[in-house]
């Protein structure tokens, strides 16, 4: 029989084998697992080897200590390798998520274990000894590898329970684990009560117990699906096991029987368990609570910040004009210009512009002041203080955001509207007084007041009533002369805009002119205002009126790519020819992007048309983008005209010196706002040729400036010019006109030193015609 014994457990050998070269297959946990459950089953073979080797041999089957000598030590042997199995089955991967659920499955496999083994010991022990005569009361040996047994059963049940999926290679894993412990246990006890066929019986599970793990093994390399927290699932075990204890000891006690040590050892070990199991379960939780708090605080932290400038978003403001005190203010920021770097440097470079813009307003900051990013390009500092250091650190804000933004690709300039708030809704106040900053030419600082909320109304019901106005022929062209100097005949007109309303009245043009330019309706009217302007020109000139008109050109009707397109059709469908028509664009337009509007000027200049440079004097054109821009007059701002005399006792000297550059670049010149005699004198003496303002009437409708015309159209011929004695060396500068192509000419300008000079006729420049119109 031991012969036979020897001869299975050689066939474990293999699996064995396949054990060790598994683990030295593998790296990390796989190789930790693999080896233990090689080693585990290395140490099983060889304690069951060296006890059937050690009974064929010394053959003292009628010895009763020996054969208890050697079946404990067979038991011992066989534990220690049943112990280092589990130990690998608990470290396989995908049977815990690592050292600490490890533990807990450990606990779990201990509670059900010692429920195993008291409902085990109520079985086994008097009254009921279910094994009857096979019971092993004699052998003591066998208390160890049972141990092992129910605790092997123990962890199966909770891989089933606990293990990722897919648990099945796992399960099976500790399951030929419980074979080992089992044939352990069977082949201790077959020593002990020497019953051949047991120990035979022993060493066949034995070997099918090492395959089953070995095959096991192989299957659980597969990847496993990692699933939620394992204390998720799975805990109804407890109750299970505490109600088959009750219900086997109440059976116990029913039948008569006692408690002796295997039993408190059993209840003792449940009870021991459940107590740790739970501190652990509480432990777990409070750790997740601190931790659910934590995360909680984060994205508390997260929904309250603004993630591209690190300050607080609208919601975190509003959470900090909750907690404010009494004396807080508000200051709303909103950058001008933002949208254009988007557009022409991209997103990246203006995300890098907010960045910096966040940099500064945390720079600036006072303790206790609040930066906060309301979305795109609008910001807001929330600060104690009074109104008045309100202002003062709004006008430091504005100086600060209005620095330049070195980025790739070169500086960018911007500048900022800032509104001021100190009462009363703090939000909707400071974004009404920046509404109104910018409405009144941004890069300003606007303090609220009450007056605000009526004129925003006002310009929402404008902006409605707006989109309607020409489709209810609300809108009409009035027409302010220009006049030759120093005759003062009427040799074109400007096509200036009005809107009356049937309920608001007359609206001025500074007030709705804004507000189609922001709601985008300014294409449409200006459309309008070119298709009017050039049908009423076409009957002037039909009934021979030697005049142009000017119309005045939006930015961003200028940046339409088809604008020039646009042009040449209303010229062609009126007949108009096109020097006589005169496109005027603010100097405001310059300073946006110079290269986009000198290749705008020039598609319209390939029309025909003339290009006039409006309120020149602003403060944005410099000398150098005067010479690039293709225009061809020149219209000095009215507050240069305006201009009082200077320190040297020359009246408006600025006029004198835009007169003359003008000439130079060969450009005509243009005075508008002129109001006094005064101011006309001063425009001649310069050498300006032309001139609009009040002085020679103001917008009036197309019939009146056509009577005027009408009444000034000369009965005869032009009469010829006489002839002019040679002029003093201080005299003031002349235009002559010069031709530039077909159906094109220039004016350019006549020093006293210049030979043409004295036979220059000065009022050639009366004319249209001599304008290049003709």
């Amino acid at each position: 029989m031991e012969l036979a014994g020897l001869a299975c457990l050689l066939a474990a050998v293999p699996a064995v084998a396949y054990l060790g070269q598994s683990g030295r297959r593998h790296t990390g946990a796989a190789r930790r697992a693999h080896l233990l459950l090689a080693a585990g089953g290395a140490i099983a073979t060889a304690a069951a080897l060296a006890g059937l080797a050690s009974a064929l041999l010394t053959g003292h089957h009628h010895d009763p200590a020996h054969i208890r000598s050697l079946a404990t030590a067979v038991a011992v042997g066989m534990g220690v390798g049943t112990l280092v199995l589990l130990a690998g089955t608990v470290v396989l991967p995908g049977a815990t998520r690592g050292p600490a659920a490890a533990v807990r499955h450990v606990l779990d496999g201990l509670v059900i274990a010692a429920a195993i083994w008291f409902v085990g010991w109520v079985l086994i022990s008097r009254p009921t000894r279910i094994l009857g005569d096979l019971t092993p009361y004699p052998c003591l040996a066998v208390l160890v590898p049972a141990v092992f047994v129910v605790l092997a059963l123990g962890l199966t049940a909770v891989m089933a329970l606990h293990a990722h999926r897919p648990r099945r290679h796992t399960v099976r894993v500790a399951a030929g684990v419980s074979v080992v412990a089992i044939a352990a246990t069977a082949l201790s006890g077959g020593i002990c009560r020497e019953r051949d066929w047991l120990v035979l019986f022993s060493v066949l599970l034995l070997t099918a117990g090492l395959f089953h793990v070995a095959f096991a093994v192989r299957a659980a390399d597969r990847p496993v699906e990692l699933s939620g927290d394992v204390l998720e699932r799975g805990g109804a075990y407890a109750v299970v096991v505490m109600i088959a204890m009750l219900a086997a000891l109440g059976y116990h006690l029913i039948r008569g029987g006692t408690m002796d040590v295997l039993g408190y050892f059993g209840a003792a070990v449940v009870g021991l368990a459940l107590v740790a199991r739970q501190y652990l379960a509480l432990d777990d939780v409070r750790r997740y609570t601190v931790q659910l708090r934590q995360r909680e605080a984060h994205f508390c932290e997260l929904a309250h910040t603004d993630p591209l400038t690190g300050l607080a978003n609208r919601r975190g403001l509003q959470r900090a004009l909750r907690e404010s005190p009494e004396n807080a203010a508000l200051i709303g920021i909103d950058m001008d210009g933002f949208k254009i770097v988007n557009d022409m440097r991209g997103h990246d470079i203006g995300d890098a512009v907010l960045v910096e813009v966040g940099s500064r307003l945390r720079r600036n900051l006072l303790e206790g002041d609040v930066a906060a990013r309301l979305g795109g390009d609008e910001f807001a500092v929330l600060m104690h203080g009074d109104p008045e250091e309100a202002v003062l650190a709004a006008h430091r804000l504005l100086a600060v955001l209005g620095e330049p933004y070195e980025v790739d690709g070169g500086p960018i300039f911007l500048s900022a509207s800032v509104g001021v708030a100190d009462t009363g809704e703090l939000l909707h106040d400071a974004d009404l007084a920046l509404r109104y900053a910018k409405q009144r030419g941004k890069n300003r600082v606007e303090r609220y007041q009450a007056g605000y909320d009526e004129l925003l109304r006002r310009r929402g019901t404008l902006q409605g009533e707006l989109r309607h106005a020409i489709d209810r022929d609300q809108l009409r062209l009035v027409f302010q002369p220009v006049v030759a100097l120093p005759s003062m005949r009427p040799v074109g007109a400007e096509a200036l805009l009005r809107w009356t309303h049937p309920d608001l009245g007359p609206v001025r043009p500074d007030e709705f002119i804004p507000v189609a330019e922001e709601s985008g309706l300014i294409n449409r009217i200006g459309a309008w205002v070119l298709e009017q302007a050039c049908k009423q020109l076409s009957e002037w000139l039909a009934k021979g009126h030697d005049v142009w008109v000017s119309v005045n050109l939006s930015p961003k009707e200028l940046h339409n790519a088809d604008y020039a397109g646009q042009v040449a059709d209303v010229l062609a469908e009126y007949g108009v020819p096109p020097q006589r028509l005169v496109l005027e664009v603010t100097e405001h337009a310059v300073a946006t992007d110079m290269e986009e509007l000198v290749r705008r000027l020039a598609e319209l200049r390939g029309t025909g048309v003339r290009i006039a440079l409006d309120d020149f004097g602003a403060g944005y054109s410099s000398l150098t983008q005067l010479r690039t821009l293709p225009v061809d007059i020149l219209k000095i701002d009215h507050a240069l005209v305006a201009e009082p005399e200077s320190r040297t006792g020359t009246a408006a000297p600025l006029v004198d010196v835009v007169v003359r550059l003008g000439h130079r670049l060969g450009l005509e010149v243009l005075a508008e706002g002129i109001g006094s005699p005064a101011q006309r004198e001063v425009v001649e003496e310069a050498g300006c040729r032309l001139g609009q303002g009040s002085l020679f009437g103001w917008g009036v409708p197309a019939e009146h400036f056509e009577t005027r015309l009408r009444t000034l159209r000369p009965a005869g011929p032009r009469p010829q010019p006489t002839a002019r004695n040679a002029p003093p060396s201080d005299a003031p500068a002349r235009s002559q006109v010069v031709r530039l192509g077909p159906g094109m000419r220039q004016v350019r300008a006549l020093l006293p030193s210049d030979p043409d000079f004295a036979d220059q006729n000065v009022g050639s420049v009366d004319s249209g015609r001599e304008m290049g119109q003709g």
